[in-house]
């Protein structure tokens, strides 16, 4: 083999990431106007690798190995002075005498190094880089230091890079394997998904498992330390590939929310569902917070709000991951989420039945025309309800499963359908033609449930685009993902303009603060509350026990009555909030009573009075927040209220603002909603009044932004014309 030339990359669909629509990405995603093009880095024209090892068995040996056996179609350029040629590929002793025309740069030299490289190598025209090479951050702090050394190199030279500490990525269309994985050695055909992880060793196994599944990845990228391109950005640019259907991956933790949620809102917009496992559920996440939002707010809870609310599919492990993507690959989008499954095991159907309403899927109520027409087809000690059950005569007779599924399809009710058979090693071939058959005929999902299914048949519906799942269970939780996200799609779309109309409040009462970090008084807030439109019940501020009764006949009674203090952050936790008061007697003694409670608990606060508020009845307490995390910036929590919040922790969150149909879409994800519908004799509240003080809360978050660290609106109490806070903490930030 001689030396390749650097070629122009080809500019046929799918062979790069894009449309490398550079104007559409720079002006979408302000934080990528800062970076070049991922271009050179995912679709070079030429590779150098750097400390290429003439041994293909070692790691830095397999790199150009995999490059020339899976004849990449660029230039191939391995640099190490110990060698005149690699592969029968000239090698070049060092960066300077590489050949013009180089996009990307293998790195695998000492990690002491690594800047230096970076730099030679941008001076030599190379724009981007995979640094295979550890011992950076991951090892301490000295690791810290040269990782540090690196980030300055590429920001200063405008270099792309993927790691360091990472096992690089394979571009299957391209034949570009900058990776020095095994995996690279076997089979690489382009596949319809891209897989993009933290964790090396994870996503090798991942993509591993997939192989034996005859699934293929079109792109399997590692981003290692993250120094420069992050699992988000890398994740935006392979779904810019027209090749790409649905993208996938493995997060440990995310730097850049505004990244992420671009990413996101580019997926949803283009119709490519995102599906990610994310670790940390259990983690407690929570920093030390006054309010009951922000001791809520762990990063798996808000993750998980912004995943929702953006329509990323989320996954508990790598086999569902796998199964969902090969759903959403193959299948078209579902019109609604009515399933029906026809199986010839009645008990495979009840599992997949109780499955299907544990996930919020529909088992289809079939038509009088249904039911009539699988009466005819279906043996009569079979079932013709849904599931329809064939039972062991779809064995001996495959057309009866044929005409089962197609008079099932052509129920309206039907959006989804699941097909469970096993074994089936005769009649094979002639169970894959009925399944291609019916995949040609209707647009409506269908997966196949086959239990241990020959491997020829694999091979086949792989090829011919059929979903095949190996148990029962999972073929529901895979096929839910794609009912889950044609719903969350259709309502994304449905709800553009009101997020393009949304209006964020002025806040005067903020802008007074310029900054200042503390508790505000019950004054202060209500101040604020009216500034974003938030009903609030009206408080007066008593600093003597006349002002308090003056207060109190001001505002009719009966009234409720709180200490004042900077110092006390929750009140009845030192017993100083006395509520329904009716007359003036209650309201002299409530001032004795809260006063010495206050006294005896907390001899040391200050005290600025007793706040006189109006009683406002409900017939169900909510509560809403909001607080800062790290990687999202501000986010709204919803929750069923009252002073048990932090121990029931029946709360949802989102990034703020949010649109009313979002809103709505929080109240639908708390498991105590019912209440909402009324209980024990009390009427359904005021939904709409919810939902709108949810949204005025969000615009309230997103125009203070960090200036409002933490805020509680616990209890909102809810009623059939209304929703108002009663109690409010804001903390300025």
């Amino acid at each position: 083999m001689t030396d390749k030339t650097p070629q122009q990359p080809s500019t046929s669909p799918g062979n790069r990431p894009g449309p490398q629509s550079k104007d559409l990405v720079q002006s979408q995603d302000p934080v990528r106007t800062q970076r070049g093009s991922l271009q050179p880095l995912f679709d070079p024209r030429a590779i150098a690798v750097l400390g290429a090892s003439g041994d293909p068995e070692k790691l830095n040996g397999r790199t150009v190995r995999a490059l020339v056996d899976k004849k990449f179609d660029g230039g191939i350029y391995p640099v190490n002075p110990k060698y005149d040629r690699i592969a029968d590929l000239t090698c070049y002793p060092d960066v300077q005498s590489l050949p013009d025309g180089v996009d990307l740069a293998i790195v695998a030299t000492p990690a002491a190094i690594v800047a230096r490289t970076l730099r030679e190598l941008s001076a030599r025209g190379v724009r981007a880089a995979v640094v295979f090479s550890s011992g950076f951050s991951e090892t301490g702090a000295e690791g810290a230091q040269r990782e540090q050394e690196v980030r300055q190199a590429i920001e200063d030279t405008g270099m792309r890079m993927l790691g360091p500490n990472c096992l690089g990525f394979i571009n299957a269309a391209r034949n570009v394997m900058a990776t020095f994985s095994q995996f690279a050695s076997g089979p690489t055909p382009p596949g319809p998904a891209a897989f993009v992880t933290q964790s090396g060793a994870l996503g090798t196994a991942t993509n591993s498992t997939a192989r034996r599944r005859h699934f293929n990845f079109g792109y399997f990228i590692n981003t290692g330390n993250e120094v420069d391109v992050e699992w988000s950005e890398a994740m935006r640019a392979v779904l810019e590939d027209p090749a790409i259907r649905v993208g996938s991956g493995y997060i440990e933790g995310l730097r850049n929310g505004e990244r992420f949620v671009e990413t996101a809102r580019f997926a949803i917009d283009s119709g490519k569902p995102l599906v990610a496992i994310k670790v940390g559920r259990t983690a407690a996440g929570a920093r030390a917070a006054a309010s009951h939002t922000g001791a809520l707010a762990g990063a798996d809870a808000v993750f998980d709000g912004v995943a929702r609310q953006y329509g990323l599919l989320r996954v508990r492990n790598e086999e569902q991951l796998l199964d969902m993507v090969e759903v959403l690959s193959c299948c078209k989008p579902a019109q609604g989420n009515g399933m029906a499954v026809i199986t010839r095991s009645g008990g495979a159907g009840v599992i997949m039945a109780d499955r299907a309403g544990e996930l919020g899927l529909e088992m289809a109520q079939f038509t009088a025309e249904t039911r009539a027409r699988l009466k005819e087809v279906v043996p009569v000690f079979g079932a013709i309800g849904n599931p329809v059950d064939v039972t062991a005569q779809g064995l001996v007779d495959p057309t009866l499963i044929q005409k089962s599924i197609e008079i099932v399809m052509d129920d309206p009710n039907v959006h989804v359908a699941i097909m469970w058979l096993s074994l089936t090693e005769k009649l094979w071939q002639m169970n894959v033609d009925i399944f291609k058959a019916i995949k040609a005929k209707y647009d409506k999902p269908l997966v196949v449930c086959w239990v241990s299914i020959p491997e020829p048949a694999l091979l086949a519906l792989r090829a011919a685009g059929i979903p095949v799942i190996r148990m029962a269970e999972p073929s529901v939780d895979a096929l839910a993902g794609l009912v889950h996200f044609s719903d969350a799609r259709r309502r994304w779309l449905a709800d553009r303009e009101a997020r393009e109309s949304i209006v964020l409040p002025s806040l005067p009462t903020l802008d007074r603060l310029a900054g200042e970090k503390r508790a505000l008084t019950t004054l202060e807030g209500a101040a604020l509350l009216a500034e974003a439109g938030i009903a609030a019940a009206p408080v007066r501020l008593a600093t003597t026990v006349e002002q308090a009764v003056e207060a109190a006949q001001a505002l009719g009674y009966p009234v409720a009555m709180k200490i004042e203090s900077p110092d006390i952050l929750h009140k009845t936790e030192v017993r100083g909030v006395k509520l329904g008061l009716a007359d003036e007697a209650a309201v002299r003694d409530a001032w004795t009573v809260i006063q010495a409670n206050v006294k005896r608990k907390l001899p040391e606060a200050r005290v600025d009075g007793i706040i006189v508020q109006k009683m406002i009845p409900g017939d169900a307490e909510f509560v809403l927040g909001v607080s800062q995390d790290p990687v999202f910036g501000p986010v709204v929590m919803a929750g069923i209220g009252g002073v048990l919040v932090e121990v029931i922790k029946d709360v949802t969150f989102r990034r703020a603002p949010v649109t009313p149909a979002q809103g709505a879409g929080m109240l639908d994800d708390l498991r105590g909603r019912a209440i909402l519908d009324g209980v024990r004799g009390k009427p359904p509240v005021d939904r709409a009044k919810l939902v709108d003080l949810i949204c005025a809360v969000s615009r309230l978050s997103a125009a203070a932004g960090p200036r409002l660290a933490e805020l509680d609106l616990n209890p909102i109490m809810l009623t059939a014309d209304n929703a108002v806070a009663v109690d409010w903490l804001i903390v300025t930030g």
